[in-house]
């Protein structure tokens, strides 16, 4: 029997602008994403069996512990590229990072997932096939396994290391409100008017000149489903230089608060910016 203990690090999008809709259904962004000091948690376990058997265990009952979650996905894909068999492998995900709240949450799990179980079994993967792997999962796997400061491209999965600098955080959700990358997306697609900023190419020199970031701050997905949740609303109106991450419903703020937010809002405090991605806990 072994076992690994990985830590898998939240991200925020620090701008996120949507350049046009691909002919796979996706779109091509321009985005800086940074991960965050934020950890789900996964335990693996991996025995000897006659069979390829992969199990799922968690302390969130608000997500699917079957072949439809992501971890599982990474787990069955990894055997698969690897050849590898005759391993019982079983995953607890504890979930300290929102549900469907824009901050790579699943995504996360299953790049930790691959990085967990490369190092299990001696690495049988480079650095960059991992990538290839997470590539082919989903769009933000690329980010959580590297970690840092990165400019994402493509559908996000395309990513180059950008200077890294530290910043305290701050993130605000609604409790009860989770909004779906397909509902910002298709009201994004829905907007006559869609403002080109460049904010993603404004903060990349910004930060290779060591300025503040701050003011470049942006995402098109806020634009898009602002005007339709009254949550959003108020926490702007408490935190105007507040900023969604990807597909919300989770904002953030540079800095620490001292405003007060109602029960029906998670306020976590003293987060900071992170050079790493996922790492063995």
């Amino acid at each position: 029997m072994k076992n690994i203990k990985i830590k898998c690090p939240a991200k925020i999008n620090l701008t996120l602008e949507i350049l046009n809709k691909r002919e796979d259904g996706f779109h091509n962004i321009n985005s800086i994403m940074q991960t965050i000091n934020l950890y789900d948690y996964l335990n693996i376990i991996v025995k000897e069996s006659e069979n390829n058997e992969i199990s799922l265990t968690g302390n969130n009952p608000n997500i699917p512990y079957d072949e439809s979650n992501l971890v599982y996905k990474a787990a069955s894909l990894f055997l698969k590229k690897n050849n590898i068999l005759n391993s019982n492998i079983k995953i607890d995900i504890q979930k300290n990072i929102p549900v469907s709240a824009g901050l790579a949450g699943g995504s996360t799990d299953g790049a930790g997932t691959l990085f967990g179980l490369n190092e299990i079994f001696n690495r049988p993967m480079t650095l960059n096939e991992l990538h290839k792997l997470c590539s082919e999962l989903g769009s933000d796997l690329n980010v959580c396994l590297e970690g840092g400061c990165l400019h994402a491209t493509s559908r996000g999965e395309s990513i180059t290391i950008l200077p890294f600098k530290k910043y305290p955080v701050t993130l605000i959700k609604p409790k009860n409100l989770g909004i779906s990358a397909k509902e910002a997306y298709t009201k994004y697609a829905l907007k006559s008017y869609k403002p080109k900023f460049n904010n993603t190419e404004k903060m990349i020199d910004a930060l290779n000149s060591n300025s503040d970031i701050a003011k470049y701050l942006y995402n098109d997905l806020e634009y898009a489903i602002f005007e339709d949740y009254k949550e959003l609303q108020y926490i702007k109106s408490q935190l105007p230089n507040s900023v969604m991450s990807g597909s919300g419903s989770t904002y953030f703020i540079l800095g620490n608060i001292t405003s007060d937010f109602p029960e029906n809002y998670e306020v976590i405090k003293e987060l900071e910016f992170i050079p790493s991605g996922c790492t063995i806990a």
